[in-house]
């Protein structure tokens, strides 16, 4: 993945404030691009994101991607302040435990709620908008979702999160079809269980050795690797890749 060519686009990035939004976000300031970093309740984080990231021309949009206003106030924000959209990330999402057996109905509906307005509908509406955007612009561009390997392989204790990611595939695959002929790239990426701050505590004892073991690597995956994939995706090299789901499970997860 280096046929990647160097140009200074602007990127949304979604959920930027830490983990795996911080890597993407770092990994487009690196290549030369502007990038607006996205965050809903954690501005401190996210300025600490900013402040990190190589280059200048760089911007905050804060905003609450669980409604179609806070979704329209990220994509203004952002446009706004690096004058345009070239690229956008889904990275965005909720990841709450509720397993069936052990929630009551009311935790589970909310649940279902969250996940879906967040993981599934802000995804689509921020792909609206940026979409858009780079069709006024007349110069293509790419959108790029995180999707997840639950999506195919199940979630039992997260099954919202499970589903919404597969809607988030299917709907990447449904874009790039019809903004193809605009010259827009959409692709996702499906990661397997990746080590970030929200995750670490899972990785001590005998359950991180039990995640480590799904890959034959014997280890999970680091967030800038996830995050050099979708570089990649979001390149002029990678245009027929198009509508793709990438898997980046290090061979934990195989289907055909």
């Amino acid at each position: 993945m280096d046929d990647v060519t160097p140009t200074r686009r602007r990127v949304l990035v979604s959920g930027a404030s830490r983990g795996l939004g911080r890597a993407l976000a770092q990994a487009f300031a690196d290549h030369g691009d502007t990038v607006a970093v996205h965050f809903g309740a954690r501005r401190e984080e996210a300025e600490q994101t900013l402040a990190s990231l190589a280059g200048t021309g760089h911007v905050l949009a804060g905003g609450d991607l669980s409604t179609p206003q806070g979704a329209r106030t990220v994509a203004e924000t952002a446009s706004e302040g690096l004058g345009g959209i070239d690229v956008l990330v889904n990275n965005a999402a909720v990841n709450l435990p509720h397993p069936l057996a052990t929630t009551s109905y009311e935790d589970w509906a909310a649940a279902w709620q969250s996940h879906v307005c967040v993981n599934l509908l802000a995804t689509a509406n921020l792909s609206h908008l940026a979409a858009r955007r780079m069709i006024e612009q007349g110069t293509g561009g790419r959108i790029i979702n995180v999707g997840s390997r639950g999506a195919f392989r199940g979630e039992p204790d997260h099954p919202a999160y499970g589903a919404t990611k597969a809607a988030v595939h299917a709907l990447g695959q449904s874009l790039a079809v019809h903004l193809a002929p605009y010259g827009i790239g959409v692709a996702s990426v499906a990661p397997g269980f990746f080590e970030t701050e929200r995750v670490a505590h899972r990785l001590s004892g005998a359950e991180g050795e039990a995640i480590r073991a799904q890959s034959p690597f014997g280890r999970v995956a680091t967030p800038q690797e996830i995050a050099s994939a979708a570089l990649w995706l979001a390149s002029p090299a990678a245009e027929w890749a198009s509508g793709t789901v990438l898997d980046l499970n290090g061979a934990s997860y195989l289907r055909t």
